[in-house]
């Protein structure tokens, strides 16, 4: 038994490391965890089937191990966002104003036609257009056009539409993130300077979103 959950651990560690080192593109719609889980869970449930003689119980803890491990890791990310960040790593961004970042595609082993595939997905067909592009941690590509490429809306017809660039999450869940300080075109400075106005305790802060024009949104924490 004892055997059996050690195995079944270290299993899940050495894939889901395993994963996460095959990188974003490799992985799909699901994230790191959820992938492994999906993987072990088919293998493990086979074993009963395909061999009468293997005891139903060598399959059913695993089984019930790895959805605990899942259910224990989707707690602790909601908890800390730097063991998120280490699970599920974070996005990149490849395209920033207009600029495709070659060093970005180089860490992740894009090609610059899996840039333009992505690009074409999203119904995008000449880089030229795009404003930003970010590689979402399920290896999806989310694109911001610039402003007159954008499509147009009962709002903005017959108007000239503001650049305010790409909306940033400088906190999230009570922790600055100071890595999208270039995105939005802010300082560290700027960003405790609003939370001061607003509030005595950043941790009760849920989401806060910046723009390039300034433009705050934040959501606070509700007792749920």
């Amino acid at each position: 038994m004892i055997a059996t959950i050690i195995r079944t651990f270290i299993i899940y560690c050495v894939v889901s490391v395993c994963v996460r080192l095959m990188g974003k593109r490799q992985l799909g719609e699901l994230q790191p965890g959820e992938l492994v889980v999906t993987i072990l869970i088919s293998e493990i449930a086979a074993i009963p089937i395909e061999d009468n003689t293997a005891p139903i119980i060598n399959s059913v803890i695993p089984l019930l191990l790895l959805v605990s491990f899942e259910i224990i890791s989707s707690v602790i990310d909601r908890k800390s966002v730097k063991f998120r960040y280490l699970t599920e790593g974070k996005p990149v961004t490849i395209i920033r104003n207009g600029t495709l970042l070659q060093k970005e595609l180089k860490n992740l082993r894009f090609t610059i036609n899996d840039v333009l595939s992505g690009l074409r997905q999203k119904d995008v067909f000449d880089i030229e257009d795009v404003e930003y592009a970010i590689v979402e941690t399920n290896g999806t590509l989310s694109v911001l056009l610039k402003p007159d490429k954008r499509p147009a809306t009962s709002k903005t017809i017959g108007k000239t539409e503001k650049d305010t660039g790409l909306p940033c999450a400088v906190v999230v869940d009570g922790k600055i993130i100071e890595s999208v300080f270039e995105d939005c075109g802010i300082t560290k400075n700027e960003v405790i300077q609003k939370i001061q106005r607003e509030t005595d305790d950043i941790k009760t802060i849920l989401l806060m979103t910046v723009d390039k024009s300034k433009k705050y949104n934040i959501i606070f924490k509700r007792e749920c």
